[in-house]
């Protein structure tokens, strides 16, 4: 059987072909129907190689995956459930059908984990690099909309996992990368089995999937939601923002990969630098009514509690283990 290229299948046999295998339809229109039962939410994010990405070691596959993540957690940050997904590849002369498939897999694999209902793909050239632009629509029911709690001071402030292992992945991956390009007679691999949780976090970053569900059917809404992605700092400074309320973090009740301060000391890292500035942790936070503390701590025990609203005057703080409190601050735009 003769390869498939995209000089032989063309544009549309090209997506019908990426689309055999998997449980979604080409070529669909991509909207749903609520019934005034639902509110709807729309989140899009492109992704640009050598921006976002660098092709160098980052897998096909997990591109994909980690590109639907993106936009999905922005969903479950907003308590919506996926539901319809747009995706357009924009791909260079240098990426071949074959590896079209493989970022194509990785999509439908995370649309399949999540649950979405939809999920079209257009195809175009580049002549600039690979670029990969996704697109999510999820809906909240209208009750659940309604029965979100106006936060409080004191409300729990929760994260979904560690924090600041993806900017450390990255930073490895950038450092075997340049050893690795030194010279051309230099055979070796990069050596990247000991930092396997790290630099997993940066290329194939996961999601609580059902989060939604489940704290639902466990009677807590949260007040207010967040994707991190930019850095803890950054979300909880939305959080002060939108709530019009203060927000402490306790640096001790930060949680950490394993190993973090260890590779932190290799690297020149500061890890609570890390967590509060680094990029690409893909983690959610949400603040939770202080009255459910007991319940949250024993049904959502991957969840960390690192703080709580405060009182308008306190502003967006760091609080050290000697009770010193710190302005927080956003860097970078990234």
């Amino acid at each position: 059987m003769a390869e498939e290229t995209f000089a032989s299948l063309g544009r549309v046999e090209a997506i019908a072909e990426l689309y055999r295998g998997t449980p979604f339809k080409p070529f669909e229109s991509s909207w749903f129907e609520t019934g005034g039962k639902c509110y709807v939410g729309a989140h899009s994010r492109t992704f640009i190689e050598g921006i976002d990405f660098d092709l160098t070691y980052f897998p096909l596959k997990h591109l994909g995956y980690k590109c639907t993540v993106a936009v999905t957690g922005e969903l479950y940050a907003e308590f919506a459930r996926p539901r319809t997904l747009d995706v357009r590849l924009c791909i260079s002369a240098k990426l071949d059908f074959a590896q079209t498939r493989e970022i194509w897999e990785g999509i439908v694999a995370a649309a399949k984990e999540h649950g979405y209902r939809q999920v079209s793909l257009d195809l175009s050239p580049s002549a600039n690099g690979l670029a990969i632009s996704v697109s999510a629509t999820g809906e909240t029911p209208l009750l659940t909309g309604k029965r979100r709690p106006a936060a409080k001071s004191m409300d729990l402030i929760c994260v979904s996992d560690n924090l600041g292992a993806a900017y450390f992945g990255q930073a490895i991956l950038e450092r075997e990368k340049r050893k690795f390009d030194k010279t051309k007679d230099d055979l070796s691999q990069p050596k990247l089995e000991d930092y396997r949780n790290f630099i997993g976090a940066y290329l194939k970053p996961a999601l609580p999937t059902g989060i939604v569900a489940q704290m639902e059917e466990a009677g807590i809404i949260p007040s207010f939601g967040y994707f991190i992605t930019r850095g803890l700092s950054d979300a909880v400074k939305r959080l002060a923002r939108d709530s019009g309320l203060g927000a402490k973090i306790y640096v001790e009740r930060i949680p950490f990969a394993g190993r973090s301060f260890d590779l932190g000391k290799e690297l020149d890292i500061d890890p609570v630098s890390a967590a509060l500035n680094g990029g690409d942790d893909f983690r959610l936070l949400f603040t939770i009514p202080i009255g459910n503390h007991d319940k949250f701590r024993h049904d959502f025990q991957t969840f960390d509690i690192i703080g709580h609203l405060a009182k308008p005057e306190v502003g967006a703080v760091l609080v050290t283990p000697d009770g010193v409190e710190l302005p927080m601050r956003a860097q970078g735009w990234k």
